[in-house]
């Protein structure tokens, strides 16, 4: 129970903020490589 709990609480929302923070990391990467998204005629 308590390596359940330890799981639920403690490792998976790390897991999860560092997989969110990860790919926005990645998209704000590429978008400043390739430009913001949108039509590019302004």
């Amino acid at each position: 129970m308590a390596q359940f709990l330890l799981l639920a609480f403690g490792i998976w929302p790390i897991v999860a903020v560092a997989f969110v923070g990860g790919y926005g990391f990645l998209v704000w990467i590429y978008q400043m490589i390739a430009g913001p998204p949108g039509p590019s005629g302004h």
